[in-house]
C-alpha cells in the first residue's frame, strides 16, 4: 500500500535535524499493540502470583496511580493548539460531523452494545467511558499518514476535548442507573476538573510560555517526546490496573469476552457508518480521513485517568480503556492500509466545492 504523508506537516523544520525522541516514539506507537499487550499480560501475572500484596499495596497504588495519571495527561494538553478551533468555522461541516459522530452517534451504538454485555456492570460502564472520549493519541499521526487534513484533525481533537467534560456526567449518569451503579455526580466533576480541565489549562499555560520563550518550532519539535511520556505511562498505569485486579480478573475472565465482542462491533460499525454518510454528504478524502481517525479512535489514557480518579468507581471500571488499545490499533492501522481504495472510493463521487480548510500552522 503506498501512503501519503505530507512532509510539510511531518518534518517542517527539517533542516533542524529530526526531533529529539521522534525515533523512539515511531517505534513504540508501531508496535503498541504488543507493548499493551505485555503490559496487560504482566500486570496480570504480577497481580495473580501476589495477590495478596496487590491487596495490601491498595492505598500506595492509588496515589502512585494518581500520580503517573498527571504524567500521561500533562503532554498530551501540551501539544493540544487550542488557537486553531476558532478558524475551523471558516468550514463548520466536516468539525459538525465528527461532533455528531463522537457525541450523538458513538453514544447510541455503545449504549445498545453495553447493554448487550453479560457480566460485570463495571466493566460495561468501564465500556461506555471511554467510548465516550474521541480523539486517540496516534489520530492526527494516522491522519498523516494517510494524506488526510491534518487541520481539520487537529481541530476536531481539540474541539472533543472541550465538549467531553460537559457530556460525559450527562451520559455516565444515565448508563449508570441502567446498571443500578450510582455515578457520584460530584466526584465525576471533580474527576474531570482533576484530569482534564486543569491538565488543559496547565498545558496551555506551559505551550505558551515554550513558545514565548523558545519560539513556535519548539513545541513542534517537543511532540514527540510529549507523545513519548504518554505513552511511556499509559502503559505503566496499564500495567498497574491489571495488577490491582489479577486475581479477580484470573477468577472472572470470561466476563472479558463480552467487552472484547462489543469493542469490535463498535470499531466495525463506526468505521463502516462514517465511510458511507460521509461520502453522501460529499466530503472529500482528505476531509473523510481526519473526521474518521478522531471519531473511531478513542482516548484511552483520558479514559483511564478519570476512571482511576473517581475513588467511587470499581478498578474494573478502567479495564476497557485498558484493553482497547489492543483492538483500537489493529482497526486503525487496517483502514490506514485501505487509504488507496478510500481515496478512490471518495473521488469517485467529489461534487466542485470549495477546498478543505487549510490553517497556517503558527
Amino acid at each position: 500500500m503506498k501512503t501519503v504523508v505530507s512532509p510539510a506537516s511531518f518534518a517542517p523544520h527539517a533542516h533542524l535535524g529530526p526531533p529529539p525522541g521522534a525515533a523512539l516514539a515511531h517505534h513504540f506507537r508501531d508496535y503498541l499493540f504488543w507493548y499493551a499487550l505485555a503490559a496487560m499480560g504482566g500486570g496480570w501475572l504480577l497481580g495473580i502470583l501476589g495477590a495478596s500484596q496487590a491487596k495490601a499495596w491498595g492505598p500506595a497504588l492509588a496515589t502512585i496511580m494518581n500520580i503517573v495519571v498527571f504524567l500521561m495527561i500533562f503532554p498530551m494538553m501540551i501539544g493540544l493548539n487550542l488557537a486553531l478551533v476558532p478558524k475551523v468555522f471558516k468550514q463548520p461541516r466536516p468539525l459538525l460531523l465528527s461532533l455528531f459522530y463522537n457525541f450523538v452517534l458513538t453514544p447510541v451504538i455503545a449504549y445498545f452494545l453495553a447493554q448487550g454485555m453479560s457480566g460485570s456492570p463495571e466493566l460495561a460502564l468501564g465500556f461506555y467511558l471511554v467510548m465516550l472520549i474521541p480523539g486517540s493519541s496516534m489520530a492526527v499521526g494516522y491522519t498523516g499518514m494517510a494524506g488526510g487534513s491534518l487541520e481539520i484533525a487537529t481541530v476536531a481533537q481539540a474541539s472533543g476535548f472541550l465538549v467531553a467534560p460537559l457530556a460525559l456526567p450527562f451520559f455516565l449518569h444515565y448508563i449508570g442507573k441502567s446498571y443500578d451503579i450510582a455515578v457520584p455526580l460530584g466526584t465525576l466533576a471533580t474527576s474531570i476538573v482533576t484530569v482534564l480541565i486543569l491538565p488543559m489549562f496547565a498545558g496551555y499555560l506551559m505551550r505558551r510560555w515554550m513558545v514565548g520563550r523558545y519560539g513556535p518550532k519548539t513545541v513542534e519539535r517537543a511532540k514527540p517526546v510529549l507523545g513519548l511520556v504518554t505513552l511511556l505511562t499509559m502503559l505503566v498505569l496499564i500495567g498497574m490496573i491489571f495488577f490491582a485486579k489479577g486475581a479477580l480478573l484470573a477468577h472472572n475472565w470470561r466476563s472479558l469476552l463480552p467487552l472484547v465482542a462489543a469493542t469490535i462491533v463498535f470499531m466495525v460499525l463506526i468505521l463502516a457508518i462514517m465511510t458511507w454518510l460521509d461520502r453522501r454528504l460529499g466530503l472529500n478524502y482528505a476531509e473523510h480521513m481526519a473526521v474518521a481517525f478522531v471519531s473511531s479512535g478513542k482516548n484511552n489514557a483520558t479514559a483511564i485517568a478519570i476512571a482511576v480518579s473517581v475513588t467511587a468507581f470499581s478498578p474494573l471500571v478502567a479495564i476497557p480503556a485498558a484493553t482497547l488499545p489492543l483492538f483500537q490499533v489493529v482497526f486503525l492501522i487496517g483502514y490506514l492500509r485501505m487509504a488507496d481504495w478510500l481515496r478512490r472510493y471518495f473521488d469517485s463521487t467529489r461534487r466542485p466545492g470549495p477546498e478543505p480548510l487549510t490553517i497556517a500552522r503558527p
